[in-house]
């Protein structure tokens, strides 16, 4: 059985702390890399690390978030996409052809 490993840090005036050196380690966290919160009933934290597919793209997943969030606080908001709309999308771009797994060129990036 692995031996548990406790370790302690201190909260800044901020409400910041340094994540220990043996946390650092055994989550293999570097610089800039994010840690993700699981906080359970019995008040107990467990720290993870956050992996880059996780957070490929930080807006996105924040504009959902408030998506989701609004749609939660607002369902009376939500409304069908008119027919009409769905045609005149189509007429501008339904015989365009997009490749998502292309390269960016140096402009586009």
């Amino acid at each position: 059985m692995a031996a548990t490993l406790e370790v302690e840090s201190t909260l800044t005036d901020r409400y910041q702390t340094t994540v220990p050196e043996t946390v650092r380690r055994a989550l293999k966290l570097g610089k800039r890399d994010k840690i993700h919160y699981t906080i359970r009933p019995g008040g107990e934290v467990v720290l993870t690390r956050v992996d880059a597919s996780e957070e490929d793209d930080p807006v996105l997943g924040q504009f959902l978030g408030f998506l989701a969030r609004d749609i939660a606080s607002h369902p009376e908001r939500l409304q069908a996409v008119d027919a009409s709309l769905v045609q005149r999308i189509h007429s501008l771009v339904g015989g365009i052809e997009v490749d998502l797994d292309a390269v960016l060129s140096a402009d586009d990036e």
